[in-house]
């Protein structure tokens, strides 16, 4: 590091080491979606708890049709019929039938399900022979069975899908929507999850104004802010954006106060060697500083450290650079792993591929670049070219990339036709299965 930067990779070490997972808390079914699971989760009872059917039809025994066929049924007096939620009042006797609709309990003495299509319930409907007045709600008396089936066919037995006891999720599993069937199924209202990060942005800068406001001149808006919060929320933490603080220690050090309960702090510009930057100044006094360059561009001015609550515990502090264009790469490379540690989550990488670069691009000086890029997909290579210019203030660069064309450190320069590492931003699938 005699360069006084540090590389991406051990800048991202430094940060995880400093960063513990959160505690848990226990929240609604409807809340708990991509939440990691605090808790093992053991089945009280079987799912099913009885025997039930897999079909609309009707409950016999293999017994007494092994010898129906579509020439020659095998009629059946129909005794009973139960509806899903309901259980049959008595037994299934021999060379009898129950109307029995999907999910239903399997009445006692019966062992097999005939589907409705495999009996001749609809030519009995339609006012066809043999059909008799009066009976069940299905307006028959007795049916005709037109297939032989082997016993068990279209049952479902009991525990099928969950045995008693048995260890259903694990600690430490990230809970989509089956998870939460499953939970559901056992009766869980509740779940203890590791809880959502709180996540403190503040934007500095005297220059800074509020969309909506008037600019005076040399004003820009505030867009960082906007920018975070919303990356934060697509971690499935919870941004606390905090009001503008002004390029003086009094109001950065309150503002700074204000957000001290969150579980990591973000601050936007004020990292840099410029005379007014004077957000490292600040964090110092209040806490700890482990390192403030990285060798990678867009992002160079990156600080991290730790703030000190009044109660003497510490926040982590993650001080990005103020251009748009490096406050979004450097949350995506340092930010986003922190969020998903605290909260549990396994991080998933971004899908990288090899694309062909049509238009140079040189590494001036020796740090990993993340170049905006458009790729595209003809037969089965890809194709990288520049978004243009690559100015960190540049933020529509942002919104016409759908890669980072990824040059690192010892390669000084990619020529045209050469295939370089694009790291895929979200929206790549349409890409990816073209």
């Amino acid at each position: 590091m005699a360069d006084g930067m540090m590389s991406v990779e051990e800048a991202l070490e430094r940060i995880l080491a400093q960063v513990d997972i959160l505690s848990t808390a226990e929240v609604s079914l409807a809340d708990a979606l991509d939440r990691v699971l605090a808790e093992d989760i053991d089945a009280p009872f079987d799912i099913p708890q009885v025997a039930n059917s897999g079909m609309d039809g009707y409950a016999v025994r293999a017994e007494d049709i092994r010898n129906a066929s579509a020439h020659s049924p095998v009629v059946l007096p129909i005794t009973g019929q139960i509806a899903a939620g309901y259980v049959a009042e008595g037994a299934l006797a021999p060379g009898a039938t129950m109307r029995i609709m999907t999910g239903a309990p399997i009445p006692e003495g019966a062992d097999t399900v005939v589907p409705f299509e495999e009996t001749d319930e609809l030519d009995r409907r339609r006012g066809g022979p043999a059909r008799p007045a009066g009976g069940l709600a299905s307006g028959l008396r007795e049916i005709g069975v037109r297939v032989a089936l082997p016993r068990g066919v279209n049952v479902r037995p009991a525990g099928e899908d969950v045995r008693k006891g048995a260890r259903v999720l694990r600690r430490g599993e990230l809970l989509r929507a089956a998870h939460l069937g499953v939970l559901a199924s056992l009766g869980k209202a509740t779940v203890r999850v590791i809880r959502p990060a709180v996540v403190a942005i503040l934007s500095t800068g005297d220059e800074l104004r509020e969309p909506g406001e008037p600019l005076g001149p040399g004003q820009i808006y505030n867009s960082n802010s906007y920018t975070l919060a919303a990356l934060t929320r697509a971690c499935g933490a919870t941004p606390l954006v905090l009001p503008i603080a002004r390029d003086n220690v009094e109001d950065l050090t309150a503002k700074i106060a204000s957000g001290l309960d969150a579980d990591l702090f973000i601050t936007s510009a004020g990292v840099s060697t410029g005379e007014y930057d004077l957000v490292k100044d600040v964090l110092t006094r209040r806490g700890s500083m482990d390192f403030w360059r990285v060798r990678m561009r867009p992002g160079r001015p990156l600080a991290f450290g730790m703030l000190r609550r009044p109660d003497g515990s510490q926040v982590p502090h993650l001080g990005l650079p103020g251009n748009t264009v490096s406050t979004l790469i450097t949350f995506d490379q340092f930010v986003r792993p922190a969020i998903f540690k605290m909260m549990g989550k396994p991080l998933i990488p971004h899908p990288t591929i090899h694309a062909v670069l049509e238009e140079p691009f040189q590494n001036r000086d020796g740090r990993r670049c993340f170049v905006r890029a458009v790729v595209e997909k003809r037969g089965e290579r890809f194709y990288a070219r520049l978004t243009g210019s690559q100015g960190s203030n540049i933020l529509t660069s942002m919104v016409l990339a759908n890669g980072l064309l990824v040059v690192p450190e010892d390669r000084a320069r990619v020529e045209v036709g050469e295939e370089a590492t694009v790291q895929l931003l979200e929206g790549y699938e349409s890409l990816l299965f073209s």
